[in-house]
């Protein structure tokens, strides 16, 4: 399809300049366009392509970026990233140099607001509508929120706020699962316009004034319009936090999106409106299999998804679904919860074998965690499957409802380190240092695919709460195995020793390794003759292990793939000061700095923790001057 139209779009005030049968024809390109973009880089599609009239109709009624659009989670933006003055760009989406999936303020001026986790558009819109007034700017602040990011309480906090703020901002609520709607026709299409209109807000308005000096009259019209509504909007909630709720309409009408935002644009105070979308809309493929195409890789769009013809390698997110299903079915007290992340973090085969024991709480992380510890309460085992980034939501409820009453409670957490094209925002490279400060709470590191499921086996078996921390992909490839064997509680291996003899050579350096860094590691030990550790846990420390090689070598390194500052390297030096063995440290992690997008192999690369960075960083500390090792001064 050629793009014509879309081509001559070089800003939002293009398209402003377009007829209503432009627009749709626009809308037709850019579909096409998207599709045809997301197949040659990969990224999130069905989202995207159920926002596309939106995008149009929200640029084309609102000033941007004078109006502020500010798009809940971000992965549905790449219609708004086009329409932008980033269409030409697209091609480098979600790749090392490139634009980001999601939208970035230091990206474009069009990108109000940095969104890439849940339910923080209306809070951020709020903000922004709330300085406009008191700047006394005549401007408008957007928010638009899916409907599973609805679940979760800070959007309702956010509502809450917004509805006596008096500001002058929308709430879009993109409902693209018809999971709170009705059916959209041409009476609700109708309704919409009227309630959307300046005649029906300034009716309701004087019979509200009016009303209030009788009392009984005003309980009498106030229940007659939620009644009337009731019957065909489920808005009355919204109604009720203060907001002046329109619709459902349908997302993909532009004769009804249009009419109804520049209704709502006039109109003074928090607004709310519901429109209807089908995630994949306009591709046959995605609409058919909206979640298999939420986040695909390159594809061929006349062809679709193709699974491979060999099998890749079980990913650690495989190796935790088996071994949940394994675990549940010896153990019934076992509970699996996910926040909204049935797919992503292994639990599709449990649902269906264990459905009575499965809980999707939906976007609510803080929800997630005190739900568990109220199962733990009464003796059950739960197991929290969530990704390492969104845990950081639950922080609160981590520690006073599961750590201070020692409950237990196993945190699976997946896309631990650096998750590559999703960038700074999903990367979990902070549960180390944020966790292990926390009493009672166990951290474990397994190095591979079958330390994983034995390093999970283990943290269920504790009576109290564990985290296994886990990479997104596949590891080295060692089979995970089909048992429920533990790990030694508290305690590392020694997977290398130096092979020279005592006084040959250089320094005698020590590396411990935690986590699937331990095979890179490995590779840069035996280039250099250093010994090597597989530590497996964070906390407890197996400070024995560390003791004993610090007494045996000239030098310690520790490599890990989190957070330098208070991770796993800072619990070594912790343990040595502790035992007063002193000895010089090398701690090799990521660096006091947000990791951009890009490939993971060359972003570990980057921060030096591939084998060829570690080796160098060794010799760059220690293989120079041997005899000062000895007193070389930790960085």
């Amino acid at each position: 399809m050629k793009h014509t139209l879309l081509e001559s779009i070089a800003s939002p005030a293009d398209l402003r300049t377009l007829s209503r049968p432009e627009l749709k024809q626009l809308a037709t390109e850019l579909r096409d366009f998207v599709v045809q973009s997301v197949s040659q880089t990969g990224g999130h599609l069905s989202s995207n392509l159920g926002t596309v009239e939106l995008t149009i109709a929200l640029h084309h009624v609102y000033n941007t970026p004078h109006d502020r659009l500010v798009w809940d989670v971000g992965h549905q933006t790449y219609p708004h990233k086009i329409l932008t003055g980033r269409r030409e760009r697209m091609g480098t989406l979600r790749q090392l140099g490139g634009i980001s999936g999601f939208p970035r303020r230091d990206e474009s001026e069009y990108d109000a607001f940095g969104t890439a986790h849940s339910s923080t558009s209306i809070s951020a819109a709020l903000g922004m509508a709330v300085a406009a007034k008191l700047k006394g700017e005549d401007r408008r602040a957007v928010a638009i929120i899916g409907d599973g990011a609805m679940s979760a309480g800070m959007a309702f906090e956010a509502l809450n706020n917004g509805g006596v703020s008096h500001a002058d901002m929308l709430v879009v609520l993109n409902d693209n699962d018809m999971s709170i709607s009705p059916p959209v026709g041409a009476l609700n299409r109708h309704l919409a316009r009227l309630m959307s209109g300046k005649f029906y807000a300034t009716a309701r308005d004087t019979a509200k004034s009016v009303l209030k000096n009788a009392p009984p009259l005003f309980e009498l019209a106030r229940r007659f319009e939620e009644h009337a509504k009731g019957m065909v909007v489920p808005g009355t909630i919204f109604e009720e936090f203060g907001f002046n709720y329109v619709g459902p309409i349908d997302g993909h009408d532009l004769d009804s999106l249009i009419p109804t935002l520049e209704n709502l644009r006039q109109l003074k105070g928090p607004q709310f409106l519901h429109v209807v979308t089908k995630k994949g809309y306009g591709y046959k493929l995605a609409e058919a299999d909206p979640v298999n195409y939420h986040g695909p890789g390159k594809f061929d769009p006349a062809v679709g998804i193709v699974k491979p013809s060999t099998p890749a390698k079980p990913t650690f997110t495989q190796v935790f679904g088996n071994w949940l299903c394994d675990m549940a079915a010896t153990d019934e007290r076992l509970i699996g919860i996910t926040p909204a992340m049935r797919e992503g973090s292994g639990l599709v085969e449990f649902e269906r074998r264990f459905p009575k024991r499965y809980h999707d709480v939906g976007i609510a992380e803080q929800h997630a965690v005190t739900f568990a510890a109220g199962l733990a309460c009464e003796g059950l085992k739960p197991v929290v499957a969530i990704y390492s980034t969104f845990l950081q939501r639950a922080y609160d409820q981590l520690i006073h409802d599961v750590a201070i009453q020692n409950l237990p409670v196993v945190f699976a957490l997946d896309r631990a380190g650096l998750v590559g094209a999703d960038g700074a925002t999903h990367a979990g490279n902070y549960d180390i240092a944020y966790l292990r400060c926390i009493p009672n709470m166990s951290v474990l590191t397994p190095a591979d695919e079958r330390e994983c499921r034995a390093a999970l086996t283990t943290a269920f078996r504790q009576d109290h709460p564990v985290a296994v921390r886990y990479p997104r992909g596949a590891g080295a490839g060692v089979a995970a195995g089909t048992d429920l064997a533990e790990l030694p509680f508290g305690k590392g291996e020694v997977r290398r020793s130096i092979a020279r003899a005592v006084g040959q050579g250089g320094p005698r350096v020590a590396i411990l390794a935690f986590g699937t860094l331990l095979y890179p590691a490995l590779v840069a030990a035996g280039n250099i003759d250093a010994a090597v550790a597989n530590m497996r846990f964070v906390k407890p420390l197996d400070v024995e292990l560390v003791a004993e090689l610090a007494r045996s070598h000239d030098a310690i390194v520790t490599v890990e793939d989190g957070c330098v500052m208070g991770g796993a390297g800072s619990a070594v030096q912790e343990a040595l000061a502790t035992a007063g063995i002193v000895i010089p440290v090398l701690t090799l992690g990521l660096p006091d700095a947000f990791i951009e997008h890009g490939d993971p192999a060359k972003l570990m690369a980057q921060c030096g923790l591939d084998a060829s960075g570690i080796e160098q960083s060794i010799l760059k500390r220690f293989g120079a001057k041997p005899a000062l090792v000895r007193t070389a001064v930790n960085h």
